[in-house]
């Protein structure tokens, strides 16, 4: 690798001419690389540099950059017609077919046409990096640097350190990449790195929520979306990307994974893969889409008029009793102080279904619902039935609760609400993460932000809920269904038990 201390002043090689290669080019050319694209096949690597021209073009006529600032990126790109065009690059990224054994031979070939002191980095997403290196003759040069699509509007990177990555090869990368505007996120070889590894709860626990019939998939996507503030929910995800796509990877990552329970896929997957039901890029997938790829909304919840004069029992120590005591009364509603004389009792539990809420109590589930408390009850709001509310019950409850306008999302009864479940899952994986140190507290936080677009990073939002809270959930999934997948992870346990956040680092660290 070069000498310069001025890290922008490396020449960077890009293999690859697809989508993410270009991207690549893009992005360091515009950070004032000199940047050599190469692909194998003919003409590939010109028509990607011109490609990635007229896209910085577009900068120009918006008034984003000058004429002479557009011919200055311009040159600094070059498409090359062999490979050994590529001898002086001090870094070369690949970015082609995820297959082992091409990479394998990709990486020989550079090895024998760059410097000894140049860095090998893959753009892999589901190979480890390990594996790669295993050919090469210098493995101690060769890392991940793993980018998200489209390259230049996905601010964040993932820098994987291999188990024989030099730390100088970490930190050239890193620099790099946060030359280039990007958030540069270290991370540890490991089954999914960093990003699409903390993403999995989002998909694991809502396609349990759905095969267990506690929810439809729009009404998970509606409450995560509305309620906790995804910009998607699960399904919508799912149906985005592609199911045939997606199950690879869900069932990737657990094999990766030793068949670690946590990331165990659904079995509601493999039969809608077989049946063509991929999403929007098949017309069908958990949502309908017309000739226009627009999704065909579910048919709402017809709406029923509160009967006036309801006896309705509130819990006195549900979190939002106050709130939940105006609504009644502005929905004309009597208010009792005793449960067993109220036509509906509602209560507010955490991590508990409904059904244990209304025996803990002494009260007929038939004439119980809860609410949960996790989710803004002036956004949405989530109404779990017992296993034998009645119809008229049950028909009260939604009347109350959309009595103002906001809707109402109703599921069958679960140790915990879709909210609960899903943001549980999601933070204990993430506290799973740092346990074993495959990044750290503050790269995981911002991946998380940046590379999934989720409001906030997994371990400060399970401290906004609160890691007691989260705790609750898990163990009372756990003891509900027996299933490890639900087991707590040690981070969480000791800081829940200490009092301390979840951002906190181990003392040792």
């Amino acid at each position: 690798m070069s000498n310069s201390s001025d890290i922008s002043k490396l020449t960077i090689g890009v293999v690859g001419a697809g989508t993410m290669g270009r991207g690549i080019v893009q992005l360091f050319a515009q950070a004032g690389h000199r940047v050599y694209c190469f692909d194998a096949q003919p003409g590939a690597s010109a028509k990607a540099v011109d490609y990635v021209a007229s896209m910085i073009g577009r900068g120009v006529e918006k008034g984003r950059i000058t004429a002479e600032q557009f011919g200055e990126i311009q040159g600094r790109m070059q498409a090359c017609d062999v490979m050994s065009q590529l001898r002086g690059c001090d870094v070369v990224v690949e970015a082609i077919v995820e297959d082992l054994e091409v990479k394998r031979k990709l990486f020989q070939e550079l090895e024998a046409v760059v410097g000894d002191n140049a860095i090998l980095a893959s753009n892999t997403s589901s190979l480890t990096v390990a594996d790669i290196a295993a050919a090469c003759a210098r493995p101690q040069q060769v890392a991940g640097l793993h980018f998200f699509n489209p390259v230049p509007l996905m601010k964040v990177a993932e820098v994987i350190a291999a188990v024989r990555t030099s730390p100088q090869t970490v930190e050239t990368l890193k620099g790099i990449t946060q030359g280039a505007g990007h958030r540069a996120v270290v991370t540890a070889d490991q089954p999914g790195f960093l990003i699409n590894h903390a993403g999995r709860g989002l998909y694991t626990e809502g396609l349990r929520i759905v095969e267990e019939q506690i929810a439809s998939p729009s009404d998970v996507d509606d409450v995560l979306r509305e309620a906790m503030g995804f910009r998607m929910g699960p399904f919508e995800l799912l149906d985005l990307t592609g199911l045939d796509v997606s199950s690879k990877v869900m069932a990737s990552i657990y094999e990766q994974f030793q068949q670690e329970p946590r990331f165990r896929p659904s079995s509601l997957v493999a039969p809608r893969v077989a049946a063509g039901l991929f999403g929007r890029k098949s017309g069908e997938g958990w949502y309908r889409y017309d000739a226009d790829g627009k999704k065909v909304t579910p048919q709402s919840r017809v709406k029923t008029t509160f009967p006036a004069g309801l006896a309705v029992w509130i819990d006195p120590h549900a979190s939002c009793a106050a709130v939940l005591r105006d609504l009644a009364v502005t929905a004309g509603a009597r208010v009792v102080a005793d449960g067993r004389e109220a036509d509906l009792a509602i209560m507010q539990p955490w991590g508990h279904d409904a059904t244990a809420s209304a025996l803990l109590v002494g009260l007929d589930p038939a004439r119980c619902v809860a609410v949960d408390p996790m989710t803004p009850l002036e956004v949405r709001r989530t109404v779990m039935l017992t296993a034998t509310t009645t119809p008229e019950a049950r028909d009260a409850a939604v009347a109350l609760f959309c009595s103002d306008g906001v809707p109402v999302t109703l599921v069958n009864d679960s140790a915990g609400f879709i909210a609960q479940r899903v943001m549980a899952t999601i933070v204990n994986i993430a506290c799973n993460i740092a346990q074993r140190g495959i990044a750290s507290v503050a790269d995981l936080e911002d991946a998380v932000q940046l590379g999934l677009g989720y409001p906030r990073g997994p371990l400060a939002w399970g401290d906004q809920i609160g890691a007691s809270r989260i705790l609750t959930i898990l163990r009372a999934q756990q003891e509900a269904t027996g299933d490890p997948r639900y087991r707590p992870s040690p981070w969480l346990v000791r800081r829940a038990d200490l009092g301390l956040p979840l951002v906190t680092p181990d003392a040792a660290r």
